[in-house]
């Protein structure tokens, strides 16, 4: 009897203990449970802030990116201008020498109107034995429309080059070129050009290019022309244009204040001034130093004035007429007078589209490259030879 209570009381206490044990199995695996559950919220918390730390990181170098894209942008502006400023400050250092403080008095000035005086009337020594004059324009190509409604073309017009450029507007400083007139007919817009910056900008349309330089009218306080080096990518020369107080020199093109002309005998300038306001005037001009050689004012007038260009030494003023799309040549100067005024051709353009912004005569091809509302154009001129008196 005794044995089975022992028994009876072992079976008891094994059952407490296994009671107890798996109590405590139970109580560790509620504890690690929530440690699971904690360490799952905590991983889930911190997976959240890392993927807004990452977006926030993103944003922030994207705007990184964009800010060091702008002050990239704007060190190349700075480094351009700085440039410029350079290129500006070593001519003036090599051109001009140091001006004397002293006063101008009355006598200089006399003495310099005596010269101008004396440039207009002294006799012009030819260059060349060009001796054509106009005899008709023979036909119109219109090749393309590009840029917008003003602006000047032209072909360079040396011996050696065949390359074409494209002053689009009337305040720029980007010429873009061509390799010849065929690139730049089949170029989609301007897409085969290349791009020449200038270091100022241009004003009108009144520039050339001659001899593989770019020579261009800058109008600050003072009109200025401007000589381009397109091999070397580099500004020359330049030099104010002795004349004070000038006009537009054609009424109907109000932003060109001097047009640059070439021809058989080299560069001339074509301009007007408040002293005379009522007709142009006529310079020829040294292409090397851009000196003035000789000046001369004509009876052309300005108004209803839109261009005009010289042949052998000779001016022909382009009038707008009344006619709808009709111009012609309705004034001519010779600074030799020897062509006959009664032999004076009264040239008429074929019909265009509006008026002309630019007319650029080429003495190689005999050809006026035109612009004319965003057109380009070629005339063919026909040419015969001047009477002398």
């Amino acid at each position: 009897m005794r044995g089975l209570v022992v028994l009876v009381t072992l079976a008891c206490l094994a059952t407490a203990q296994h009671q107890a044990l798996i109590d405590y199995l139970e109580r560790r695996l509620l504890a690690i449970e929530d440690r699971i559950s904690l360490w799952h919220e905590q991983t889930a918390r911190y997976a959240s802030e890392l993927r807004e730390l990452k977006q926030q990181m993103v944003s922030q170098l994207e705007n990184l990116d964009k800010e060091k894209e702008t002050l990239r942008m704007n060190l190349d502006g700075v480094g351009t201008r700085v440039d410029r400023v350079e290129r500006e400050l070593d001519y003036l250092e090599t051109q001009n020498g140091a001006q004397p403080c002293v006063d101008v008095d009355d006598k200089l000035i006399e003495q310099q109107v005596t010269l101008v005086e004396e440039k207009q009337k002294a006799k012009y020594s030819k260059h060349s034995d060009c001796s054509d004059m106009i005899s008709t324009i023979k036909a119109m190509k219109i090749l393309k429309r590009v840029g917008g409604p003003k602006g000047m073309w032209t072909k360079d017009t040396s011996r050696s080059s065949g390359k074409v450029y494209v002053f689009n507007g009337t305040e720029e400083d980007t010429v873009y070129e061509f390799g010849s007139v065929q690139d730049f007919t089949r170029s989609a817009g301007l897409s085969l050009s290349t791009e020449l910056t200038l270091p100022s900008a241009w004003a009108g349309t009144g520039h050339v290019v001659y001899n593989s330089y770019v020579y261009y009218v800058r109008q600050e306080e003072e009109v200025m022309v401007a000589k381009y080096d397109i091999k070397s990518r580099s500004m020359t020369d330049s030099a104010v244009f002795p004349v004070q107080d000038h006009v537009p020199v054609y009424s109907l093109s109000p932003e060109t204040v001097m047009d640059l002309a070439v021809d058989e005998e080299g560069l001339w300038a074509i301009y007007s001034t408040r002293q005379n306001d009522r007709h142009i005037s006529l310079a020829k001009v040294d292409a090397v130093s851009l000196d003035i050689e000789q000046m001369w004012d004509t009876n052309c007038p300005r108004e209803n004035a839109e261009g005009a260009f010289v042949i052998c030494g000779t001016l022909y003023v382009v009038y707008n007429t009344k006619q709808p799309g009709r111009s012609r040549v309705q004034c001519v100067f010779d600074v030799n007078d020897v062509m006959v005024s009664e032999e004076a051709p009264l040239v008429y353009f074929p019909k265009r589209y509006g008026s002309h912004a630019s007319l650029k005569y080429n003495p190689q091809e005999q050809l006026l490259y035109a612009w004319d509302d965003g057109y380009q154009i070629l005339y063919k001129l026909i040419m015969k030879k001047k009477l002398e008196i």
